[in-house]
């Protein structure tokens, strides 16, 4: 039969493994960074794919191997491919809707780890099924290429090394090529297309009917032609810039009075240009109160470390308000930093250096008088900036009465929640900690030193500022702030859960923000909530 010519070359066969291990890699990676916008790129999320996805191998694995035993066709395993691979392609189109259909019927009836569970079934909804698809490769091709148990040996390993070598090209290209590239929408069609081209090979040669080639190119062009588009915010029709990196996805918004960047979750304001330079109305506006209490303001030159540098409005609020200030800025993603320069007015002499925050203290020995901790994976800290031993470090790079001020940016109401371990990790650091609630928003800032006058010195300061909506949010942060109390919640190197923490607080947030429109929806239904909304 001629189907058997073809299976005979086993070096298409292991082509075959090649390419499926290479897109299911693929696969993996483009659902991290297709989830990351709505729910975070969180261990935890990444948990839930890599778990969900290994339970969808397994079980393609098992009825894989049965299916090949009782009906050892190769016609169904390559029809089996281009399902999958016409199933990874449609991704682009609907999973964006499929997503925030799940979240909003979630929303309603979840009170508890509303992120998990809503992760965990559209990774049920969009993944499991074509990987369960290519689940049923290795087995079936073990069956067409063993010819005798003199070699199975040899030729099962041969298998599961290029389904290995594969694997590690689908980690890396899309990480560091087609993703940066083209996108994480045109990365799954790019993988998609190797898979059906790869079934269309076998149809055409085996001379096999085309008419499965045939639709599932059809339906490919379709969904190339509807899901190319790398939006994730199908709902804003005016942004500035979408795009990604290899850390983030990003969104630049402006209107009249701002420019606005939001990176990984949807919703919320990571970075803002004034337009007018007025002060923010966020917590970039009560940090302004470390020179202040470092008694920094008439030194020649201040020194500013901002970890976590964004698009700097940090470093403009201070170049603003400050005189002879050198600042230096720290920020992963280097794209963000070439979007400050393009919409956010990062001025030319502040330098920005593409580096994690905590490698970039242990690779420098200076000092400085300020420095402020906003670097943020998504939800919450990244780990390695949230332990003793991180802010043991920034002491050691702070001046003599220097101070440190660190951004948490989710308030919790609970026992032990993920504010009181950070504020209880670097009280046991520094001798002085002070926090303010920032009016308006959920974030929290604090201010540390080892100097016990940080406040007076800063009373003495304000007195001395002449703009006027300066002095005011500044005798703000006087009035509010409050020395800390310290318990026993300490994060460590070894120890800091910062996302199960912060994944308890967005609990808290989430059910705060529905709960009236939960009471609606049990009075009226859906017909009052959408007469609500």
């Amino acid at each position: 039969m001629r189907e058997k010519r073809i299976l005979q070359n086993k070096a298409y066969l292991y082509l075959t493994e090649f390419f499926a291990g290479m897109s299911v890699m693929a696969v993996e990676l483009g659902a991290s960074r297709l989830l990351a916008p709505y729910f975070s790129s969180s261990q935890i999320v990444w948990t839930i794919i890599i778990g969900t996805i290994m339970i969808a191998m397994a079980l393609g694995n098992i009825y894989g191997g049965r299916a090949a035993d009782k009906n050892p066709n190769p016609d169904r395993l390559y029809a089996r491919i281009v399902i999958a691979a016409i199933w990874i392609a449609a991704i682009p189109a609907v999973g964006k809707y499929i997503i925030v259909g799940i979240s909003a019927l979630l929303i309603f009836s979840v009170n508890n780890h509303f992120l998990i569970w809503a992760a965990f079934l559209a990774c049920m909804a969009l993944f499991v099924f074509p990987l369960f698809l290519l689940g049923t490769v290795t087995p079936s091709l073990v069956k067409y290429t063993v010819d005798s148990l003199a070699d199975n040996g040899k030729t099962v390993g041969m298998l599961n090394a290029f389904n290995t070598v594969g694997s590690i090209l689908g980690t890396f290209l899309p990480t560091f090529v087609t993703i940066p590239a083209v996108g994480t929408s045109v990365t799954f069609l790019i993988f998609a297309g190797i898979l059906l081209l790869l079934s269309a090979v076998y149809f055409v040669s085996a001379g096999v009917s085309g008419k499965k080639a045939v639709t599932g190119t059809a339906l490919f062009v379709a969904f190339c032609l509807a899901g190319s588009s790398d939006s994730f915010a199908f709902w804003e029709s005016d942004l500035c810039y979408e795009g990604e990196s290899v850390y983030n996805y990003l969104q630049v918004k402006e209107d009249d009075s701002s420019v606005i960047l939001s990176t990984n979750v949807l919703f919320g304001v990571q970075s803002i240009l004034k337009k007018d330079q007025s002060l923010t109305g966020m917590y970039y506006d009560y940090a302004l109160a470390a020179p202040y209490l470092a008694d920094a303001g008439e030194k020649e030159p201040m020194r500013v470390l901002v970890l976590g540098m964004g698009t700097g409005t940090y470093a403009a609020q201070c170049r603003r308000y400050f005189k002879n200030v050198e600042i230096e800025g720290v920020e992963i993603d280097e794209k963000i930093t070439k979007l400050a320069k393009t919409y956010f007015e990062l001025p030319k002499d502040i330098e920005v250096y593409t580096y994690d925050g905590r490698a970039y203290l242990n690779a420098v020995d200076k000092k400085y008088d300020v420095i402020m901790v906003d670097a943020y994976q998504d939800i919450t800290i990244p780990f390695q900036m949230s332990s003793e031993e991180f802010f043991t470090l920034v002491e050691g790079h702070l001046t003599e009465n220097g101070v440190m001020v660190v951004n948490m940016n989710m308030r919790g109401g609970q026992e032990g929640n993920i504010n009181q371990y950070l504020a209880d990790t670097i009280s046991g650091v520094f001798d002085t900690v002070y926090t303010v609630d920032v009016a308006g928003s959920t974030n929290r800032e604090l201010f540390a030193s080892n100097s016990g006058d940080m406040r007076l010195t800063m009373e003495k300061n304000v007195a001395r500022i002449s703009d006027r909506r300066l002095s005011g949010m500044m005798k703000t942060v006087l009035e509010e702030m409050e020395a800390y109390q310290a318990k026993d919640y300490r994060m460590t190197d070894d120890k800091a859960p910062v996302e199960l923490l912060g994944m308890q607080v967005i609990d808290e947030l989430i059910f705060d923000e529905v709960s009236y429109y939960k009471d609606i929806f049990k009075r009226e239904g859906f017909g009052g909530l959408l007469k609500e909304l």
